[in-house]
């Protein structure tokens, strides 16, 4: 695993989207639209290998994305980053054949700790930071919880966050930089419910 052409992601659980566990929402359909936009991008611009935390909901959401360029692009490579072994042990038994088959498809799986602790989580963000160059981020700016905390920590490791707000469907601008030392800026844009995308 390359630091410099690794994406992790990051992002709220579905308690806390308007929409739930709705993933037939046109919301989350558009969010999930959003998401495959800029893994589209940063594979096109160098990044091979992404990083999951396979928390429900967006970390889910990334780790299908991802499997569904393999089909087209089988070099790039999906890391599942799993907190402690128990971690889907309370989940519905749908989200667990979910995630359970998800896992059988990543080209690697790493344990961060053997049993469940308060810390693992946080420990299992930052050792996803510390291994990506880029983080792709679905955060709605919120100043706590585990979304907020791996954006903080991204930044203050000068990671490049690509972060997308759920709640107004925006692409925050992010100066990315490409391989090679070319930069470019990522143009902020706006999409509103009637599927029209506008420059800000």
């Amino acid at each position: 695993m390359d630091y410099n052409t690794t994406c992790a992601f990051t992002g709220h659980r579905p308690s806390k989207f308007s929409f739930g566990y709705d993933e037939e929402h046109p919301d989350c359909i558009r969010l999930k639209e959003l998401m495959q936009q800029e893994i589209v991008f940063l594979m096109e611009h160098g990044v091979t290998t992404f990083i999951s935390g396979m928390a429900l909901g967006v970390d889910i959401w990334g780790a299908e994305l991802v499997l569904a360029q393999k089909e087209k692009h089988p070099q790039i490579q999906l890391i599942a980053a799993i907190p402690c072994e128990t971690q889907a042990n309370k989940w519905s038994v749908e989200q667990r054949e979910r995630y359970f088959d998800l896992l059988a498809q990543c080209d690697d799986t790493v344990y961060i700790s053997n049993h469940y602790s308060p810390a693992c989580m946080f420990l299992r963000n930052r050792w996803m930071v510390d291994h990506a160059k880029y983080l792709l981020a679905v955060y709605n700016g919120e100043k706590k919880g585990g979304a907020a905390y791996t954006v903080d920590y991204a930044r203050k490791r000068h990671c490049h966050v690509i972060q997308i707000n759920p709640e107004k469907q925006t692409i925050i601008p992010n100066l990315v930089v490409l391989q090679g030392n070319e930069e470019m800026e990522k143009a902020p844009k706006l999409s509103g419910h009637n599927g029209k995308t506008s420059e800000i």
